[in-house]
């Protein structure tokens, strides 16, 4: 998706898509009141799974993409916006708008290849 375009970028759109939909139906299953995905406290699956947080949506921006969107995914979305808030989480995480520029000449010169 970030390394694509047109067909190809399409293809990579649908297959994560698809990635998405199988942790919105699997990783949330027996999370009444959990915030994360062990219980009430950030655990290792929360911090592999952090990257979507923040740097989906910079890969979105750059690619000119929308995966996550209105009501998709609403349980993958409240998890994302707990994650966020928690203090260490969101103070470590990069400005969008600083990270936009790099990622776009990264995805352009990918591109160019």
């Amino acid at each position: 998706m970030f390394r694509s375009k047109g067909e190809e970028q399409q293809k990579a759109v649908k297959d994560s898509l698809e990635m998405l939909k199988i942790i919105e139906e699997n990783a949330f299953k027996n999370q009444k009141n959990n915030i994360f995905f062990i219980g009430g406290k950030i655990g290792i699956v929360d911090i592999a799974f952090g990257w979507i947080c923040h740097w989906l949506k910079i890969i979105e921006d750059v690619g000119g993409v929308k995966l996550i969107e209105g009501n998709s995914f609403p349980n993958l979305q409240n998890w994302m916006k707990k994650f966020k808030e928690v203090p260490l989480i969101k103070e470590s995480l990069p400005n969008h708008q600083k990270m936009f520029l790099p990622f776009k000449l990264i995805r352009d010169m990918l591109l160019a290849s």
